[in-house]
């Protein structure tokens, strides 16, 4: 199993002590009159007593704001919190289970955990599998409705092995071998629109031989045309697969626009 670390930022929840009920002053005592003479053969009607209102409940503080970030401590600090986010990332935890992080963490740091490290962490690593299968079935459901949305765009082909090929601007220059290395500008992004690459950003363009990268890559360029642009949609099992990468997700489908710029034969 891949590495993570156990830790998410902690949360400090304060709540307000219980508010003082203001001391109620005795009330002055009454003294008593001395009843008519006609009064005395019929007796007074009983008052009924008013119920008491019952006193207000406090209402808990809400948590303590974060601080400003500051100094360099400070964001640093934070910065292990984004880590951290990345960490239990695989684990796919629900808001309650995060509550349970955040209240071992004050357990730990109190001296009086719940349960014995020595008896649970070793079901930690079983935990991770299944909810990474979780996760995976997941994400194949969405890319599999992302795809089939995406074939209805016109001008969307798809191939035998599952790609969907989309022409945007068409080349004039000759198409590439498998064989053969290429020069390319591309975007990547996941179904989400999310970017999780691009030679754009970097102001560079990428060469490699069409035999060292994913198979959605080594099938889909080779339909292109130096000078042309094209689309590729790629299932997971033509990309990176179950397993992913750290920033994409295990069965994901994704998307790349790419540019074709040059086609270098490689040596033999």
């Amino acid at each position: 199993m891949r590495g993570f670390l156990l830790v998410i930022p902690f949360l400090m929840y304060g709540q307000a002590p219980a508010p003082k009920a203001a001391g109620a002053k005795p009330a002055a005592a009454a003294k008593p009159k001395a009843a008519p003479a006609a009064a005395a053969a019929k007796p007074a009607a009983a008052v009924k007593p008013k119920p008491a209102v019952a006193a207000a409940k406090p209402k808990p503080a809400a948590a303590a704001a974060a601080p400003a970030l500051t100094t360099d401590d400070q964001k640093a600090v934070y910065a292990l919190g984004l880590m951290m986010h990345g960490s239990l990332a695989q684990f796919d935890l629900t808001a309650e289970e995060m509550a349970i992080l955040t209240r071992a963490l004050a357990d730990a740091r109190a001296g009086k955990p719940a349960v014995e490290l020595s008896e649970w962490g070793p079901k930690i690593e079983g935990l991770a599998k299944s909810r990474a299968d979780r996760g995976v079935v997941r994400e194949k459901a969405a890319s599999q409705a992302y795809i089939d949305k995406q074939m209805a765009v016109p001008g969307s082909v798809k191939t035998e092995t599952g790609i969907l090929y989309r022409e945007l601007t068409a080349g004039t220059g000759p198409s590439p071998k498998a064989s053969d290395s290429v020069k390319v500008h591309y975007r990547g992004t996941l179904r989400d629109g999310k970017e999780f690459d691009s030679s754009y950003k970097r102001n560079e363009p990428a060469q490699f031989p069409l035999t060292g990268v994913i198979k959605c890559w080594t099938e889909g360029v080779q339909k292109m045309k130096v000078g042309g642009k094209s689309m590729l949609i790629c299932p997971a099992d033509m990309a990176y697969g179950d397993r992913g990468r750290p920033s994409i997700p295990g069965g994901a489908a994704l998307t790349f626009e790419i540019e074709l710029l040059e086609i270098t034969p490689v040596a033999q």
